[in-house]
């Protein structure tokens, strides 16, 4: 089995007790635009990304392990409470364990559609068009589980708390989905829960929690997407100004 492990190389100088210190230096990266400029930035970002779909059939095109590496790099500068970077990225192609997966998945997902969900839940998913079956958690080239890690480790092996983790680890997940979106890639966020199978079957630990499974590829040529998921609130839906 192949697998890409990305995230567990920490840095020693900020895991070490005897290296919690504040030592200001110098913005080292500063991009210094216009007010034209910062505009036509901001707009020509919301044009890339307005091309963003979710997509359940994916083409059978393969995808370099080094794009997937570049994504995931990305998303590791998301910013964190306490800078304690609260997460873990599993990146997978092998197909049998993509199978192992998907039949776990859609375990839970029987249960799910089968009343666990609720009447209310259920009819709110009907536009999508989703059900228990899942072959794009087999079909994509690669699944990327994502883990939120509860505490971690002092280099002395100690533990220690990490902070805003739920909020940390999702919005290094926005940064990973711009990042293969940015690739020319498409994803699908699949979000059941517990899925606490994932961590036996993919060797975490206990301190983990996995949150999403996100399948990515090539959107096969046949591929459809939910009309309603082409409806977005307008500007004056999600946004207060106070001046």
């Amino acid at each position: 089995m192949r697998r890409v492990w990305c995230g567990d190389r920490r840095s020693r100088t900020l895991f070490a007790r005897d290296n919690i210190t504040y030592e200001p230096v110098d913005l080292p990266d500063r991009l210094d635009y216009s007010a034209e400029q910062s505009l036509a930035e901001a707009s020509a970002f919301h044009d890339r990304m307005k091309q963003r779909h979710t997509v359940r059939d994916y083409a059978d095109r393969p995808v370099s392990k080094e794009v997937i590496e570049a994504c995931i790099r990305t998303a590791g500068t998301a910013p964190s409470g306490a800078n304690h970077q609260p997460w873990h990225f599993v990146a997978i192609s092998d197909p049998a364990m993509k199978r192992r997966i998907r039949d776990a998945a859609e375990e839970e997902e029987r249960r799910f559609y089968d009343g666990g969900a609720g009447s209310e839940w259920l009819k709110a998913l009907e536009p999508i068009g989703t059900s228990d079956n899942k072959p794009h958690l087999e079909e994509a080239p690669w699944l990327i589980v994502v883990f939120a890690q509860r505490w971690g480790q002092f280099d002395d092996g100690t533990r220690f708390k990490n902070y805003y983790v739920p909020e940390s680890t999702g919005i290094s997940c926005g940064f990973l989905l711009a990042a293969l979106h940015h690739a020319g890639l498409s994803t699908l966020v699949h979000t059941p829960n517990p899925m606490k199978f994932l961590n036996a079957m993919l060797g975490r630990p206990d301190s983990e929690k996995p949150v999403m499974i996100i399948a990515t590829g090539h959107a096969a040529a046949h591929a459809k997407v939910p009309a309603v998921a082409k409806i977005k609130k307008p500007l004056d839906e999600i946004l207060t100004v106070a001046e």
